[in-house]
């Protein structure tokens, strides 16, 4: 028998007894085996032997609601919810580097070799993935990755700098923005992900494919919609207003995808898609059917590459000179963590509304002394807007640059 409170099963899950009750019925199982009248106090011999043994049978209550939330996929972490999802065949997204295609000039017959660097305008180094030469004409496009893994941007003529000097390598620069990376995939984003794959198991439907592509590796977010009419459907499409007015072709589905490979992506969506569904998008892909013999009939599927969308934030606090000199920055990575979904929140979507409301409170978070008095949200650098509505192919995308804080 014992007087410590046990754990409790109900129908929505455990219920762990409070530390004080623990420790209350630690001093009366002490008190009942040493005859009674013993001094409760904790700073006796027997008050340190309750404490002490009120705090393993915390501890061990505690690990036990651990090893129940890590089964439980709403509430699972860490290598439990890796087990999760590979019950679905999924693994979590690994972070990834910004890649960007830089052109390098220089003297013809050089080679610019596999981990040769280059910075860009911020201070962010670069290695070249893949050797190239320069040819008669003096230049050639590389492939160049970020030494960090993450969402870095690497702003269109910002990759300038030859960090590692070559001989023959003149300069280099990069014509487009780079393809942002990623962190690594989030509790929050792989239940996301794994809830959104399960309707890969069956075919015909907008479902299926839907959550064929999100079951991809690599995957970051998959918008899809169907068109079922006669007639190319432009504006709301799906009860979704589409803030570019895309078009999508006559009966047809469109997904569109960010990350994961092409070949893969259009795969999933030709396993999945009903027969004789067209499909839309700016990304065209061949698919072969490999259940025959040669020669093998070949399909173009399409999908649709979102573009990047800057979002920009405008935060404005109350004028307070305890606030640290560092808050500027404080307040940009609070936002960018509610952003990309790394507070536990759904990140921002293709298609999806984002409001500015929802982050004060990762503003608010940091402590009592940032007191917002506004924020907007915008397309532009000046921005004034409450919400903003995401187009169907629309990645919202965003960095510490576009974020103001004042004053």
């Amino acid at each position: 028998m014992t007087a410590v409170p046990q754990i409790q099963w109900n129908p929505t899950g455990l219920v762990l007894p409070t530390e004080p009750a623990i420790l209350t019925g630690c001093q009366q199982d002490l008190n009942a085996a040493f005859g009674g009248n013993l001094n409760p106090a904790l700073n006796t011999p027997q008050g340190q032997w309750a404490t002490s043994e009120a705090a393993i049978i915390a501890n061990a209550n505690a690990s036990i609601a651990n090893i129940v939330n890590g089964v439980n996929p709403a509430t699972s972490s860490g290598f439990m919810q890796d087990a999760i999802g590979r019950l679905y065949f999924l693994t979590r997204n690994p972070g990834l580097p910004t890649t960007v295609t830089a052109t390098c000039i220089g003297l013809p017959g050089t080679v610019i070799p596999v981990g040769a660097q280059a910075a860009d305008t911020s201070g962010n180094l670069y290695v070249c993935t893949g050797a190239q030469i320069i040819p008669i004409g003096g230049s050639v496009s590389a492939q160049f990755q970020n030494v960090v893994l993450g969402p870095i941007a690497c702003p269109a003529n910002t990759l300038t700098t030859i960090y590692q000097s070559i001989p023959g390598w003149d300069t280099v620069n990069n014509a487009g923005a780079g393809v942002l990376g990623a962190n690594v995939e989030t509790p929050a984003a792989f239940e996301f992900r794994r809830e959104q794959t399960i309707a890969a198991n069956s075919n015909g439907a907008l479902q299926s494919v839907y959550g064929a592509v999100f079951a991809l590796p690599g995957i970051v977010d998959v918008f899809a919609v169907e068109n079922a009419t006669t007639s190319a459907i432009t504006g709301a499409i799906g009860g979704n207003p589409n803030s570019t007015s895309y078009s999508v072709a006559a009966n047809s589905i469109y997904v569109a995808v960010v990350g994961g490979t092409q070949s893969q992506i259009a795969q999933a969506i030709w396993t999945k898609k009903s027969p004789g569904c067209n499909t839309d998008g700016n990304t065209s892909t061949t698919v072969t059917d490999t259940n025959y013999s040669l020669p093998q009939p070949s399909y173009t599927i399409k999908y649709n590459t979102p573009t990047n969308t800057n979002i920009y934030f405008a935060a404005t606090l109350a004028s307070n000179s305890g606030l640290p000199g560092n808050y500027k920055t404080l307040i940009q990575n609070a936002i960018i963590a509610q952003f990309l979904g790394q507070t536990g929140n759904a990140r921002a979507r293709i298609g999806s509304q984002i409001l500015a409301a929802n982050y004060y409170g990762a503003v608010l978070a940091l402590g009592a002394i940032y007191q917002l008095t506004s924020i907007v949200i915008g397309f532009t650098s000046s921005p004034a807007s409450s919400s903003l509505q995401m187009g169907i192919d629309q990645m919202p995308v965003t960095i510490a640059a576009n974020i103001t804080v004042s004053p």
